[in-house]
């Protein structure tokens, strides 16, 4: 999980420079949020293959041991979706804060004429 803590980190770097250079060029601001958005997607997708790697590992070990208690698989699950989920709040966090800088992007503009 600590890429896609990292890859939130980055998304937030590139909000915050989208934010300040609202004002800037057109081809600034448009590369801005399309890093945001890359980031965004690149922790969601990072999220999902850690999630399968994880349940790949649990699969094989459950093979090993033979049996396997049905409250031990339940709770190895609920930790294995956990990626996922921080995955997708990354994902959300960073389309909406590309949502959030086209409509003020717009907004200003439309101000300024």
């Amino acid at each position: 999980m600590t890429l896609v803590l990292l890859c939130l980190l980055i998304a937030i770097f590139f909000s915050f420079r989208a934010f300040t250079g609202l004002a800037g060029p057109e081809t600034e601001f448009s590369k801005n949020k399309k890093l945001i958005q890359h980031a965004a997607l690149l922790g969601l997708v990072i999220s999902f293959m850690n999630s399968l790697l994880a349940l790949i590992g649990a699969f094989d070990a459950i093979e090993a041991a033979g049996d396997i208690a049905p409250d031990v698989l339940a709770g190895g699950l609920k930790i294995t979706l956990l990626s996922p989920l921080f995955g997708l709040l990354v994902f959300i966090i960073g389309h909406i804060s590309s949502f959030v800088l086209t409509w003020m992007r717009k907004a200003q503009l439309e101000t300024d004429e």
